[in-house]
């Protein structure tokens, strides 16, 4: 068995070859569709290679894949005693690489299906296209502050009136230009964000999947989405912690001698995008009622709303895991809110109207009425939480019986 390391780059790799212990570099590859189908036809089946995480290593995992045994692709993690050498050049690392997957030192990240990297490419652009939205609105913003116009007097510059009271300001030439150039900015990235919007929720309308995560209250069709294409399947993680760890939602842990374990702020080993769309979610989810928000506020009685606000994130990452494994929603949601959330990814999906059609209301209730029922029925989750963490909190923890 050879174990062989590939340093990659845009236009090349370096080959690195360990066998029965020795490690002997093994020339370069170009890093095109040709020449790398050359190199798998070259390659054993009971070879296994490493590269490290770069962008284009799905694209070369995929072409040599069939040919071999195993390919590893190394993440930050793995290569961190790559990234620290003294001594760093494509052979050393190269080298480095083999090594390590001989040892078994590399665990390497899973590899996701065609769709599921489509889905990830999607919503990577339209983190980046909202990030340059804002950008814009907050330019438009800075011309404001700095002719002292002070706070606009609508919820909403970028709306209909907003606009109109940007028009009938009075500014220099030069603001002027300003602002009518990050209008035009801020209406041409909605545009391309509606269209990745329609994209995603058309793959989302079929996923049984993320209409159960939406079932929980905060969580829209985005945050969902993210989080399955994130993870992929499930069942790769035995264990909700597991899955926390995956995350980056894990406490770090400092331990030596016999002192005991010292926990720290969270390790972020994980996908950032997941942290960020789950806190996010954690910021509307407490503003409902139910057990989250009782939790939320225990926490936060302990350590501060930011703390707890992460400590949410983390539950609802566990949360997810319980709704998917078991193949249920969510049991404290509320299913009118729930409905206008799925019909809404369903009419930004190109679904007709259903104007002027009523909808199957077996209960008989207005909606408002069935709104306020639901409503009523979380807080009284929420209240049976807090009567919950009350008791245990009298009672203490139960005594380890002696053996």
């Amino acid at each position: 068995m050879r174990f062989i390391g590939l340093d990659v780059h845009r236009d090349f790799c370096v080959i690195a070859i360990s066998e029965n212990g020795r490690v002997r570099i093994a020339g370069k590859v170009q890093t095109t569709p040709e020449q790398l189908d050359v190199l798998a036809q070259s390659l054993r089946a009971d070879d296994q290679v490493a590269l490290e995480a770069t962008s284009n290593a799905l694209a070369i995992a995929r072409i040599i894949q069939p040919h071999l045994a195993r390919v590893v692709i190394a993440t930050r993690r793995d290569c961190e005693v790559i990234a620290r050498s003294k001594n760093k050049t494509d052979r050393i690392d190269a080298k480095m690489l083999a090594r390590l997957l001989a040892a078994g030192l590399l665990a390497g990240s899973w590899l996701p299906d065609d769709d599921t990297r489509a889905q990830r490419r999607r919503l990577a652009r339209r983190a980046g296209l909202v990030r340059a939205r804002t950008r814009s609105k907050n330019e438009i913003h800075a011309v404001l502050i700095r002719n002292l116009k002070g706070k606009p007097p609508m919820s909403d510059l970028f709306g209909k009136a907003g606009r109109s009271w940007l028009a009938e300001l009075e500014l220099p030439v030069d603001e002027r230009e300003a602002i009518n150039a990050g209008l035009r900015q801020v209406d041409f990235l909605t545009g391309e964000i509606d269209a990745l919007d329609r994209s995603i929720a058309t793959d989302a309308s079929t996923s049984p999947e993320v209409r159960r995560l939406m079932s929980v209250p905060g969580v829209s069709v985005i945050t969902a989405t993210t989080f399955t294409s994130a993870i992929g399947d499930i069942r790769r993680f035995r264990t909700p912690g597991q899955l926390v760890g995956y995350l980056g939602l894990d406490p770090k842990v400092r331990q030596s001698g016999s002192e005991g374990p010292h926990h720290g702020r969270i390790s972020k080993t994980g996908s950032s995008a997941v942290r960020h769309t789950l806190t996010e979610a954690a910021h509307l989810t407490i503003r409902t009622p139910g057990p989250m928000r009782a939790f939320h506020d225990r926490v936060r009685a302990r350590r501060g709303h930011q703390i707890a606000t992460v400590a949410v994130a983390r539950k609802l990452a566990v949360l997810f895991w319980h709704l998917l494994t078991r193949g249920e929603d969510y049991a404290y949601g509320q299913p009118t809110l729930t409905q206008k959330k799925i019909r809404q990814m369903e009419l930004t999906a190109g679904a007709p109207s259903r104007k002027g059609h009523r909808n199957p209301n077996p209960t008989g209730l207005a909606l408002a009425d069935r709104r306020e029922h639901e409503r009523q029925l979380c807080e009284h989750a929420e209240l049976a939480y807090r009567r919950l963490v009350t008791d245990w909190q009298r009672t203490g923890p139960r005594a380890t019986p002696a053996t």
